[in-house]
């Protein structure tokens, strides 16, 4: 038997002990009882209870009247009042804390507009600068343009003339001695052959930059006085 067919029956035995149950019905529920015992259980509990009804007086039972107590509007009247006055303090809180986050917000935004707009290393950027690789084998041609920025130093290069598919990795070298990566491509003939890359490294603190092509390095040196560098060639190292 199904729980829902269950459910039914045992629902209608209570309409069975008080004998409220249409014929039909009760013929049904009858003919389950013979075969279920816990709704016969349940029926002999009911049928107990059924018994008992007839002797209660309803005449006898009295209930209290039930009056709300006198001041049961002026409490409701506080409450109401106290919750606005809660609601109000933390709509105020909410707009000061909204005016700080916000005046927050805009210092933080200035602040970073600020580092932006200054650049990286103190002093005055150099211009941006155009530099020629010279004493280059035969058919081959490099030059890079070197413009500051706040992050460094964006560097534009153009390298023609190498064979084709070789891995190229650029590189600043700083009036110290120290090596900044600026990021490698690889050439390839007629096109790709003029690239964007970038170097932590300012442009006002680089001395040198160079060119890993294969297993040969080209290097150019880097002058802030000159727009237009000559003399660099091939470096053994």
């Amino acid at each position: 038997m199904r729980t829902e067919d269950h459910r039914d029956w045992r629902l209608s035995l209570g309409a069975y002990a008080l004998g409220d149950l249409p014929a039909d019905e009760r013929a049904a529920l009858a003919a389950h009882l013979e075969g279920c015992a816990e709704c016969r259980a349940e029926l002999r509990s009911l049928e107990g209870v059924a018994a008992l009804l007839p002797l209660a007086d309803p005449d006898r039972i009295e209930a209290p009247a039930v009056r709300p107590p006198a001041d049961l509007g002026a409490r409701i009247e506080a409450q109401i009042t106290a919750e606005s006055s809660r609601e109000d303090r933390e709509r105020r809180r909410r707009r000061w804390r909204l005016g700080i986050g916000g005046a927050v917000a805009t210092a933080a935004v200035a602040a970073v507009l600020l580092l932006v707009a200054l650049p990286i290393g103190g002093g005055e950027s150099s211009p941006a600068q155009q530099v020629r690789f010279a004493s280059l084998p035969k058919g081959v041609s490099i030059d890079a343009t070197l413009e500051p920025h706040a992050f460094g130093t964006e560097i534009q290069m153009y390298v023609k003339g190498i064979r084709s598919g070789t891995l190229c990795r650029v590189f600043l070298r700083g009036e110290g001695g120290r090596t900044f990566s600026a990021g490698s491509f690889r050439y390839r003939w007629g096109s790709d052959s003029e690239v964007r890359l970038s170097s932590a490294l300012d442009l006002s603190q680089a001395a040198v930059i160079g060119v890993h092509a294969g297993d040969r390095t080209f290097t150019a040196p880097i002058s802030s006085a000159t727009a237009m560098v000559s003399g660099a060639g091939i470096d053994s190292t």
